[in-house]
């Protein structure tokens, strides 16, 4: 099978068989995100799919978890994705779940019948990037969507059935926005209330020119401390529900999970203690590795 590259997945998706349905990102202009600069989005023929999928089943039938790639595959029509998965649960008879990138507008644009028709056919996890609350941060870093989009679309995938698998930035807003970033994404989030709730801290690809260039203003790189207390600031404004949360991606100084609210109390004291021996933080050239 030959990938058109780049390919990303998410952490959790290491040990998955990865198709890509679609090539780049619909969306792509987020100023936060390199992943499919380098990419035109497009829809892959069925034809092409297929071949894939059949060539994979005959060495891996017996796999478990499968990824559609690549930015937001959940763009395709839905009687699309209903032949794909039909065709990957036919083909893979140990197949316990599929999953894929979905963007705001990628749910909101769907119906709920459709949705539920996409989830009952087998594509139980999405992958949602909040990044921020702050409505004015949205725009800024152009992410294609409000906070009440955000909300919106968030419940509804979760009310159709999918897991949500969510994920936010820190030190996005830099030094000056970053209190209300942290308040208004743990507003969000706690609306939506996503089954699982990742933090990521921001690093760039490259020199960041569109990133600043976007940003307009006297934007200022956080550093690891500052970072730091606004996950503090996140976390304490966190009203979740059994909610796993982590921030053990590459990117993060500090790699913490709980389950909120309920171990709320023990994470702040983790996060507290991280802050009293800063030496014990990821050093900078760790990070992405």
């Amino acid at each position: 099978m030959h990938y058109h590259m780049p390919v990303y997945r998410p952490p959790s998706e290491a040990d998955s068989l990865i198709f890509q349905a679609t090539l780049g990102c619909s969306h792509n202009r987020c100023a936060f995100c390199t992943m499919y600069r380098s990419k035109k989005f497009r829809i892959r023929p069925w034809d092409d799919l297929k071949a894939d999928i059949l060539e994979m089943a005959t060495g891996y039938r017996n796999a478990r978890r499968i990824f559609l790639a690549d930015g937001d595959a959940l763009v395709l029509e839905t009687e699309y994705m209903l032949r794909i998965l039909h065709t990957l649960y036919e083909k893979f008879p140990s197949l316990e779940r599929v999953s894929a990138y979905a963007n705001p507008s990628n749910i909101l644009e769907k119906s709920e019948e459709e949705l539920q028709r996409i989830n009952a056919a087998g594509l139980q996890l999405l992958y949602f990037g909040i990044e921020t609350g702050d409505d004015e941060l949205l725009v800024k870093i152009r992410k294609g969507a409000n906070s009440e989009e955000l909300i919106q679309s968030g419940t509804k995938a979760i009310n159709a059935g999918f897991s949500l698998s969510a994920t936010v930035i820190l030190g996005l807003a830099g030094k000056k926005g970053s209190p209300r970033h942290a308040v208004e994404t743990a507003r969000v989030c706690s609306v939506i209330n996503p089954q699982y709730l990742s933090a990521l801290t921001l690093i760039f690809e490259g020199d960041g020119r569109y990133f600043f260039h976007c940003m307009e203003d006297e934007w200022e790189l956080m550093d690891k401390i500052e970072v730091l207390q606004e996950l503090r600031v996140m976390v304490d404004h966190f009203e979740l529900k059994d909610c796993i949360f982590r921030s053990n991606h590459a990117s993060n100084y500090l790699p913490i999970k709980a389950t909120l609210n309920q171990e709320k109390s023990e994470l702040l004291r983790e996060i507290e203690d991280a802050l009293r021996h800063p030496e014990a933080l990821r050093p900078e050239f760790m990070r992405a590795l």
